[in-house]
């Protein structure tokens, strides 16, 4: 088996074991948290782009205006106490590394052999929760199984980013 390389990583989790009861609901959920089950903002831009309404448009200030729509409907569902639908999850922990297809947990949390869905909450511009289905690879490691398209390409740029980070300060450490 090849080594598993992981680089540090501040991130946090929300997972359950997968049991065929709970199942539908998990996939419903992940479901919901892809692109495709986009907000109305998103959906709009969606169909302006495929009618050629935004040909003439700067992308990066129709990007910035469209999250910024976003903030106010969240900013909206906050002062109307309307929280977005969430499964809860029996388990909250923080993730101390992470690679391209594997993370492993800072707690020995896992049952090896079972599959888990769960949300990571990532740090990426606009915040958001990210589906993920899992399988236990051992007590605190996790390789990921199910991952929307989209997701999958943003968990990469991150894990490269992260990367990039670990490689300046072993530099920086080198230097001084």
């Amino acid at each position: 088996m090849a080594k598993i390389r992981l680089v540090p990583a501040p991130l946090e989790i929300d997972f359950e074991k997968v049991v065929p009861e709970r199942e539908e609901a998990f996939e419903r959920e992940f479901q919901r948290l892809s692109e495709t089950d986009d907000d109305p903002i998103g959906q709009w831009l969606k169909l302006a782009k495929a009618r050629g309404e935004t040909k003439e448009t700067d992308p990066v200030l129709l990007h910035l205006l469209v999250e910024l729509h976003r903030k106010v409907d969240q900013l909206t569902q906050i002062v109307k106490n309307e929280e977005p639908e969430r499964i809860a999850l029996s388990f909250h922990a923080e993730i101390e590394s992470i690679g391209f297809e594997h993370f492993s947990l800072k707690e020995p949390l896992l049952e090896r052999g079972k599959r888990y869905y769960g949300r990571i909450a990532m740090p990426l511009f606009p915040k958001r929760d990210m589906g993920v289905w899992f399988e236990a690879q051992g007590d605190r490691l996790a390789k990921i199984v199910r991952m929307h398209e989209r997701d999958e390409k943003e968990w990469n740029a991150y894990v490269t980013a992260r990367e990039r980070i670990m490689i300046r300060e072993i530099k920086g450490k080198n230097r001084g």
